[in-house]
């Protein structure tokens, strides 16, 4: 059972990063709490102007550690407007302050780095694990940069698992011997994104076409590049591929699945992750 990236501790302590007023501005703060979906839990009061970032920030991490639903979405839009404001470089965020919110989030089973970005202890089982899992091993990957050789393995394996949640999701059946790509065709079928299923009077009709296509073939091709991979103690690089194609495969693999999520998202009349 994965834990939501919420507690009582963590509230406490990453509200210490507005101490004083630091940290972005209110405006940003109101922003990433509607991003993160709970809105409903600031107290902030657009004309008195009260309260402080740091009391708006405890109230909000409290209300999402009682419905922790979006929780990850709340700390990710919270530390992505820390990040983009170089509060983690720019010694606002004290290394006390850091360690201590790293220390209630591994209480929680998750990382907080020295950037502020925030990963899921452990591995990922994107096979069961649901959406969740799918989003964080999305993440991961989306910042992989150590290991090429695995990355590439793993989006491959993002990919097929996305296909296989898609149908599952759809309640369309998939036969237990299908191969990625009849995974890959019917998914995408499913969700009108075959390119024979834009219409040709379309403006652009042409040029999506080609795109939907070009997905299509790098999808195709990181399946591929996979199965050359070599096995035993570790992975492999396939001759000819260097780790920056590794890489380039791995972040287009990435586009594919996140698009294809936020097109099942929009399928279901869900708004996009």
């Amino acid at each position: 059972m994965v834990r939501p990236p919420v507690s009582e501790e963590i509230a406490a302590t990453v509200a210490r990063f507005y101490k004083g007023g630091a940290g972005p501005t209110h405006s940003k703060l109101t922003s990433a709490i509607r991003v993160g979906g709970y809105l409903d839990a600031d107290p902030w009061d657009q004309v008195l102007k009260t309260p402080s970032k740091e009391v708006r920030v405890i109230a909000v991490i409290r209300a999402a550690t009682r419905a922790p639903i979006r929780a990850r979405e709340l700390m990710d839009a919270l530390f992505r407007d820390l990040r983009a404001d170089g509060h983690f470089d720019d010694g606002t965020i004290t290394t006390d302050a850091l360690r201590r919110a790293q220390a209630a989030f591994a209480e929680q089973d998750w990382d907080l780095s020295v950037q502020g970005h925030l990963t899921q202890k452990g591995p990922i089982n994107i096979d069961t694990g649901g959406r969740p899992a799918l989003d964080e091993q999305l993440r991961r990957l989306q910042r992989a940069n150590d290991d090429p050789a695995l990355a590439l393995g793993s989006a491959k394996d993002l990919l097929e698992a996305v296909a296989k949640f898609v149908l599952h999701e759809l309640d369309w059946p998939l036969a237990s011997n299908s191969d990625f790509n009849q995974a890959w065709y019917f998914a995408r079928e499913r969700l009108n994104l075959l390119p024979q299923q834009v219409s040709g009077d379309a403006p652009g009709a042409k040029h999506i076409k080609a795109v939907l296509q070009s997905a299509w073939k790098i999808a195709e091709q990181a399946n591929e590049l996979r199965n050359l991979q070599g096995t035993g103690h570790g992975r492999t690089l396939p001759t000819g591929v260097s780790p920056e194609l590794a890489r380039l495969v791995v972040r287009e693999a990435c586009s594919i699945a996140e698009f294809t999520l936020s097109a099942l998202d929009r399928s279901k009349g869900q708004p996009a992750a």
